[in-house]
C-alpha cells in the first residue's frame, strides 16, 4: 500500500508535468501516461481512475462532472453556492455535491471560455452549446441575487420513441400526421419535453426528403441523411456577429427544403416561422411555450405582432390559420414522466377541435393538407 505521503508526492509529480505540456488532446489519456511512468508498479485500474479524477479536477468541472457524467442526469442545476440539485430520471433531487463560489465560477469559465464566450458582469447571461450538444446556461449577479447560477442540460444517449409519450392509438394519429406532411406545433411549459417529443415525431420524417432545422441552440437529433442543421448565433461579449432565428428562417426558404423545423419560437421570430409554414413547405414542425392549444395560438399571434409593421391582428390571425394544422401539448406528469395531453386541429376560422375526446377516442383525418376533416 502507498504511504498518504507517497500518494501526494506522486499527485504533485504528475500535476507539474502535466502543467507544463501544452496541447494535450485527452487529458485523461495523458494524466494516465504520467501516472504510469511516475509509478510503473501501479495497477492500470489504479493508474486509470487516479488519471479521471484529476483530470476532472483539472481541467472539468471537479464534483460537478461525475453528475454530468452520470447517464440518468439530464439536468445539472447550481442555485449559487449551496448543494446542487440535479433532474435525474424525470424528477428533481438533491445531488450531495457542495459547489461553492470558486467551483462555480471556475465551472462557468471551463464551460463558456472555449466557446470563445464571455460571462461576467458585463455580460452576465449566456447561452451556449457544448460541441456534444449539451446547452448551458449561465445567470451572474447582480442579476442572479443569491450567487451564480449555472444549469447544464445533457441529450439523452437513448432518444425516446413516440410510445414513450402516448399510448397505441394516439401515437397512430401522431405518425400519421407526420406521414401526411401536416403542420405542427408542440407545445408545454418548461421541461415539459417538447424537444423530446419533436425529435420523436420528427424520427417518422422520409429519409430522402431533405430537412432543414434552425435553432436557438441545436437540440434536435434527426435520422435522415439529408439534413440541413442552422443555429443561431448570440455573437461576441460586444454584441458582434449575431445572427438570430428570423436570419435563419430567411436563409432556410432560399435552401431548397422540403420540411422545415424550427426548434422554438420565443418572440418576433413567429411572424417568420409563420410565413415559412404558409409559403407551401408542408409537413412542418415548432414549438412554443404555452398551457393549452389556445393560450399556444394566442401567444403566437401575440408574437408575430412583434415581427409586424402595422399588420392586423386578422390578418395574422388569418396566417396563423393558413399556416398550422396541429397543434399538440406535451407535459410533465407527477411522477417525471411526460405525456402528450391533447392535440388540436385548426378549423378554417381559427377554431380548435380536440382529436381526441374525454374517453381517450381519437378520432381519424383524411388526408388532403388543406380542407381536410376530422
Amino acid at each position: 500500500m502507498r504511504l498518504l505521503g507517497e500518494t501526494e508526492a506522486l499527485e504533485a509529480s504528475v500535476r507539474l508535468r502535466f502543467a507544463a505540456e501544452t496541447g494535450s488532446v485527452n487529458a485523461a489519456k495523458r494524466l494516465a501516461e504520467l501516472f504510469a511512468e511516475e509509478a510503473p508498479l501501479l495497477a492500470t485500474v489504479e493508474v486509470q481512475s487516479r488519471a479521471h479524477a484529476l483530470a476532472v479536477e483539472l481541467v472539468g468541472l471537479g464534483p460537478i462532472q461525475m453528475l454530468i457524467d452520470d447517464p440518468a442526469v439530464t439536468d445539472v442545476l447550481v442555485n449559487g453556492p449551496g448543494e446542487v440539485w440535479i433532474e435525474r430520471n424525470g424528477r428533481l433531487e438533491r445531488s450531495g455535491v457542495i459547489a461553492d463560489k470558486d467551483l462555480i465560477a471556475r465551472s462557468i469559465e471551463r464551460l463558456v471560455g472555449p466557446l470563445g464566450l464571455r460571462a461576467d458582469r458585463s455580460n452576465p447571461i449566456v447561452d451556449a452549446r457544448l460541441p456534444d450538444g449539451t446547452r448551458v446556461a449561465v445567470v451572474l449577479p447582480p442579476l442572479a441575487v443569491d450567487g451564480p447560477v449555472l444549469a447544464i442540460r445533457r441529450h439523452r444517449a437513448d432518444p425516446l420513441e413516440l410510445s414513450a409519450f402516448a399510448g397505441p392509438a394516439v401515437v397512430q394519429l401522431l405518425e400519421s400526421l407526420v406521414r401526411e406532411q401536416l403542420n405542427l406545433v408542440v407545445y408545454g411549459p418548461t421541461g415539459a419535453g417538447k424537444t423530446s417529443l419533436l425529435n420523436a415525431l420528427v424520427a417518422g420524417i422520409p429519409p430522402n426528403e431533405r430537412v432543414v432545422t434552425i435553432e436557438d441552440v441545436a437540440e434536435l437529433r434527426l435520422p435522415g441523411e439529408h439534413v440541413v442543421r442552422l443555429e443561431a448565433r448570440p455573437g461576441s461579449a460586444e454584441g458582434i456577429g449575431r445572427t438570430d432565428i428570423r436570419d435563419l428562417v430567411r436563409a432556410a426558404l432560399r435552401l431548397r427544403p422540403d420540411r422545415i423545423i424550427v426548434g422554438e419560437v420565443r418572440g418576433a421570430e413567429a411572424l417568420d416561422m409563420i410565413w415559412a409554414l404558409s409559403t407551401g413547405h408542408d409537413g412542418c414542425f415548432s414549438t412554443c411555450h404555452a398551457s393549452s392549444a389556445a393560450d399556444a395560438m394566442r401567444r403566437l399571434e401575440t408574437m408575430a405582432l412583434l415581427g409586424a409593421e402595422r399588420l392586423p391582428l386578422e390578418a395574422i390571425r388569418a396566417q396563423i390559420t393558413a399556416a398550422i394544422d396541429v397543434f399538440v401539448g406535451v407535459a410533465r406528469s407527477s411522477s417525471g414522466g411526460r405525456r402528450v395531453t391533447s392535440v388540436h386541429l385548426v378549423g378554417p376560422n381559427a377554431e380548435l377541435q380536440s382529436l381526441i375526446s374525454a374517453n381517450g377516442t381519437v378520432q381519424k383525418i383524411s388526408r388532403s393538407r388543406r380542407g381536410w376533416q376530422p
